[in-house]
């Protein structure tokens, strides 16, 4: 809502794409080193404090009415998410025994999803009834519940990074994560993925607004993305699983996510923006599934919270390039010219995905987990050791 929120304020369609880029820009600065810090000091406490953070940004969101304190706002709900996100799907990957990651992250990002595409449509339709502020404030109420959520079901958590316990310097196999070429290769990915993304996100309202579409439409468009994103993302998980050939289903989903995000330039009904959004919402479905199960196949469980805060700083600063950086081009150009050479800046990422990826085979020699060895989530087992080792070595066998 907060495009359609501050054109209400006369904010120009570049300063709206730098409004979300800051929100990208500290999301994407603070998820590696939150990421980290759950590693070393658990993964409750990041998400406790994440989540109390973006409370008080989404109540603060209720005063803002210029440029500048928009911006400011969304600092803070940057640094919200970024304490949050990293941390959740952490936790997820050590949940999971390794049989069924695939599946974990497909229930896992439904729920994300499903969220997101809720809060678009419901906020749209609310909105219209009752106000922009108070669409802020309802959302506020709901972040306040989360907080409890996590307080009450999440459990506390051993952190995994124990530098005495893993039989070398931590900043020695530190170094080695960020030598591990397939996981560069899923966070390159991710980055040209999101910022398509992140043209759809600050865009695609502006561009529906000037076909003659109204607020209530344009949240259905974002609701039929999210939805197919998140419910193609369940049986796209079981395959990731039973076919064992992740990276060539992430390169489909890369590839499709390019010709979907296209396919708004010729939009100009509402059946045309819906189709696009369901094409787009399949693509990043197929993509994502396979990409997080990807990261958490090439690295020890001790610096998973580290990959998993790299993955989500990619999310980040590709929605905020997404934002920022064609935000002047569609200005200028016109929306149509912006969507198509939004799909072609995502095809160098898309090769680079594909040749980090050369030869990788994942690590499958990781033992179905015990119920015992689920509630030693992060031990330093000899079977998690000898996975590690491999993993720490990109993947290659």
């Amino acid at each position: 809502m907060l495009p359609l929120y501050a054109r209400g304020f006369g904010i120009s369609t570049a300063q709206i794409g730098a409004i979300n880029a800051a929100f990208y820009l500290m999301a994407g600065l603070l998820s590696l080193p939150s990421g980290a810090l759950s590693d070393l000091f658990g993964r409750r406490r990041l998400a406790i404090i994440g989540s109390a953070v973006l409370s008080v940004g989404m109540g603060l969101l209720c005063f803002g009415t210029s440029y500048l304190t928009l911006a400011g706002i969304y600092l803070l709900l940057g640094g919200g998410i970024a304490a949050f996100g990293p941390t959740m799907m952490s936790w997820v990957s050590e949940i999971a025994p390794p049989t069924h990651l695939g599946r974990a992250y497909g229930w896992y990002t439904t729920a994300l999803f499903c969220g997101m595409g809720l809060g678009p449509a419901v906020g749209g339709a609310a909105a219209e009834m009752l106000g922009f502020r108070s669409v802020f404030a309802v959302g506020a109420a709901v972040v306040v519940l989360n907080l409890w959520a996590v307080r009450r079901f999440l459990p506390g958590f051993t952190p995994a990074a124990e530098p005495e316990k893993t039989g070398q310097p931590w900043r020695k196999d530190l170094k080695t994560v960020f030598s591990n070429r397939p996981l560069l290769g899923c966070w390159a990915a991710t980055f040209g993925a999101c910022l398509v993304a992140g043209v759809f996100f600050s865009f695609m309202p502006l561009h529906a607004a000037h076909q003659g579409l109204d607020a209530g439409r344009i949240g259905l468009v974002f609701l039929v993305q999210a939805v197919a994103n998140a419910l193609f993302r369940i049986p796209f998980g079981v395959i990731s699983d039973r076919a064992g050939k992740r990276h060539y289903q992430a390169f489909v989903g890369v590839a499709l996510i390019t010709l979907s995000i296209s396919a708004f330039s010729p939009a100009r009904a509402f059946s045309a923006f819906v189709l696009a959004g369901l094409a787009l919402g399949i693509s990043n479905a197929v993509a994502f599934t396979s990409i997080g199960a990807l990261i958490a196949e090439t690295v020890p469980s001790r610096f998973r919270g580290l990959a998993m805060g790299g993955y989500n700083a990619c999310i980040y600063f590709g929605l905020m390039s997404g934002s920022l950086l064609l935000g002047p081009m569609i200005e200028t150009w016109g929306f149509s010219a912006g969507f198509w050479v939004t799909g072609s800046v995502n095809l160098p990422f898309a090769v680079a995905f594909a040749w980090s990826m050369r030869s990788y085979t994942a690590c499958g020699n990781d033992p179905p987990k015990t119920v015992s060895q689920q509630k030693g989530v992060g031990k330093n087992t000899p079977e998690s050791r000898n996975c590690s080792d491999k993993r720490l070595n990109g993947g290659l066998r």
